[in-house]
């Protein structure tokens, strides 16, 4: 009912900067809290950072000071501008929603198909 689509991943230098950007579509009534999300191989999926409908935001430590989640709740997006990227920055990123679908009452998280990063030299 919700779909997800990333894009903006790719092969970049240690130290350089990748742009993810997350676009929503289908049966929305509203967006809740949106974020990224991240594994890499043999790891659990972890939270990167994710952004209120009000833009209030939250990062995990290891993310602070090198990236940034924004929002535009009027197109459904979400974006996450990674700077200063190191090689253990290296992972599938994938985008989050948690939507109230039109007709329902109660929120439900919705996944994108991720998109992979890798940071090597």
């Amino acid at each position: 009912q919700v779909q997800l689509v990333e894009s903006g991943g790719g092969l970049v230098q240690p130290g350089g900067s990748l742009r993810l950007s997350c676009v929503a579509s289908g049966r929305i009534f509203i967006i809740n809290t949106m974020g990224w999300y991240r594994q890499a191989p043999g790891k659990e999926r972890e939270l990167v950072a994710a952004i209120t409908r009000g833009g209030s935001t939250k990062y995990a430590e290891f993310v602070k000071g090198r990236f940034t989640i924004s929002r535009d709740n009027a197109k459904n997006t979400v974006s996450l501008q990674m700077n200063s990227l190191k090689p253990e920055d290296t992972a599938v990123y994938y985008c989050n929603a948690n939507t109230v679908v039109t007709g329902t009452l109660q929120g439900h998280d919705y996944w994108g198909q991720g998109t992979q990063v890798t940071v090597s030299s």
